[in-house]
């Protein structure tokens, strides 16, 4: 059975989680529990004993992030419109990866945080899945979008974003309306590759986190 805290302590623990949250979303996830903590205004062994490291700070704060983007893509497919639903998850995934660097970073790098947020980002794609095959289904995309463009489309339009921050934030829509006219159905020739599968999609992220 788990001990509540102290009141004190779990005053420096959610100063902490407020730390964290701030300049996770403006700076990343690459700043230091020192950052954080004085952030925050308490001192470094409080930090430590709230949390034993970054990854735990991570899951504290980010397993419900990510998950919020699966809330999102669950949405979406309440809306009956094919098109609208997928495009629209497309918009809305942007725009919280946009306000948040740390959740774009957390989502694209499999080695960040712990199992809560391993669980949260595996939970995405069979709904993203069902947005994808629905849109397919229904006529309203190219047949040949395979679920893992999903993601890969994502993480190309983020880094429009990381690009264009500091000169214009919203950029990133310009490139998303050229990508989403690009994916609707159309005569025109089909694409040159194969799109990778779930598995495949984890283990080229895996891959490239490893060489950098």
């Amino acid at each position: 059975m788990e001990i509540p805290l102290r009141a004190d302590a779990e005053r420096n623990r959610q100063r902490l989680l407020a730390a964290a949250k701030e300049l996770f979303a403006t700076r990343g996830v690459d700043v230091t529990l020192d950052d954080i903590a004085r952030h925050a205004g308490v001192g470094t062994g409080t930090a430590y004993r709230r949390f034993p490291n970054k990854d735990a700070l991570i899951e504290a704060l980010m397993a419900d992030r990510i998950a919020e983007l699966g809330a999102l893509a669950q949405e979406s497919l309440e809306d009956p419109d094919p098109w609208r639903a997928f495009a629209g998850f497309f918009e809305r995934a942007l725009a919280l990866m946009a306000a948040d660097r740390g959740l774009k970073e957390v989502v694209f790098s499999p080695g960040r945080g712990r199992e809560r947020v391993a669980h949260a980002r595996r939970a995405i794609a069979p709904v993203v899945t069902k947005l994808v095959k629905r849109a397919v289904d229904a006529g309203v995309v190219r047949p040949d979008i395979a679920t893992s463009d999903v993601p890969i489309i994502n993480f190309m339009l983020t880094t429009v974003v990381e690009l264009s921050r500091d000169v214009e934030p919203e950029l990133y829509k310009r490139y998303l309306a050229i990508v989403l006219d690009g994916l609707r159905v159309k005569d025109g020739d089909p694409l040159p590759v194969e799109g990778l599968s779930v598995q495949a999609f984890q283990q080229a992220l895996e891959s490239f986190h490893g060489k950098t």
